[in-house]
């Protein structure tokens, strides 16, 4: 009896450290996945490119959703510390 208590009590501690893990992962970590896989798509689309401090430059991209001009911020490509040389 002793044994399936103990048995019990650790499948409890793995099912609370997982629901634990799952929130973290969901609040803080996945927002900022979601926007960067966003930004970088955007920015994969994006033209006419102005506006450029070395680092990054305000870019023009088509909202797939409304069909909208929108203006988004991208890494310079001419920079070569951007593009990880």
């Amino acid at each position: 009896m002793k044994d399936a208590t103990g048995e019990l009590s650790m499948t409890a501690v793995a099912v609370v450290a997982i629901a634990a893990i799952s929130v973290v992962f969901s609040t803080l970590i996945w927002p900022t996945i979601k926007a960067n896989i966003t930004r970088s798509t955007q920015c994969s689309q994006a033209y006419g490119c102005t506006n450029c401090d070395g680092s990054m430059c305000t870019c023009t991209y088509v909202d797939q959703d409304t069909s909208e001009t929108k203006t988004v911020q991208c890494p310079d490509q001419n920079d070569a510390s951007a593009a990880g040389a």
